[in-house]
């Protein structure tokens, strides 16, 4: 069964807490999105402050930073479930893997919307997650481009024991297909964040994936 995993996304401290806190009463996983303004154009709050409430037990980190290697200390410190970084980022990317292994984090790897998914085969085996990027880099919202689903079955022909993310314009009327296409972590940013009631959001998707 694909799991809803909503996205915090935000630009300040104030906001960051705020998104955190709106997602406590009902989501099982979270994905903490992280941008540098370099590699993504928008800036999150810094990762030396990033926190989240000890009973979130899932926790993973969207590192859109151009030189992830910079910051790997303090993921090790943070101890998330997973920390993804991008294909296109400036970084070893088998060595950063095998340093958050060692440390018992998971790894993720990002694919942008306009990367061939061919240029990553080298280097997905060391991975946990795939994670099929179909937003708008550092802002919630964009498009789902349903055509990227041919990326998620070249993934799991590539590497099947992968776990497969998407990330980039989910919402109750594509969820279903999504999850059918073989998506196992549904991210889910705009459609919760930007909804007057987030919990009844989430409820939305929960009944539109079981149908």
């Amino acid at each position: 069964m694909a799991i809803i995993c909503p996205t915090v996304t935000a630009f300040t401290e104030h906001e960051y807490k705020e998104r955190l806190l709106q997602l406590m009463p009902f989501a099982e996983r979270i994905h903490i999105d992280l941008m540098d303004g370099e590699f993504a154009p928008t800036k999150s709050p810094d990762l030396g402050y990033v926190w989240w409430p000890h009973e979130l037990e899932t926790v993973d980190i969207h590192l859109m930073y151009q030189n992830p290697m910079e910051h790997l200390a303090r993921l090790i410190e943070l101890k998330p479930h997973m920390v993804i970084v991008h294909n296109e980022a400036s970084v070893h990317h088998m060595h950063f893997a095998a340093e958050l292994h060692k440390a018992g984090i998971k790894a993720g790897l990002a694919i942008l919307h306009d990367t061939p998914i061919e240029w990553a085969y080298q280097i997905m085996h060391s991975f946990d997650h795939v994670l099929v990027f179909s937003g708008d880099l550092g802002h919630q919202g964009g498009q789902a481009d349903l055509g990227l689903l041919d990326k998620v079955r070249k993934i799991r022909e590539h590497h099947p024991e992968a776990e497969i993310g998407w990330d980039g314009g989910i919402n109750a009327d594509n969820i279903a297909e999504l999850a059918a296409g073989g998506v196992d972590v549904l991210n889910v940013g705009g459609f919760i964040a930007k909804s007057s009631d987030p919990h009844a959001a989430y409820g939305t998707l929960v009944t539109a994936l079981k149908h």
